[in-house]
């Protein structure tokens, strides 16, 4: 979780991602923001997250996105 939460803030320095339940919803994650996630996920983990998955509920929190990178072969 520490290193999605370090992505997290290496992409949107201004929020403290630990404080909230759904970054879509609070405003701080928008379209621009998860295409960079994905980007930085799949670098960091070594994976190819589909197009399919990439939806607002799996960028809300980070337990979803830990899930997100968990069903595609990444390891926490």
């Amino acid at each position: 979780m520490n290193t999605v939460l370090k992505i997290l803030s290496e992409i949107r320095p201004e929020f403290d991602f630990s404080t909230s339940e759904d970054f879509i919803a609070d405003g701080m994650l928008d379209s621009l923001d998860v295409v960079t996630l994905v980007s930085a996920i799949d670098k960091h983990y070594r994976i190819s997250i589909a197009g399919t998955e990439i939806v607002p509920e799996n960028f809300s929190s980070t337990a979803m996105i830990a899930a997100l990178i968990h069903r595609n072969g990444g390891r926490l």
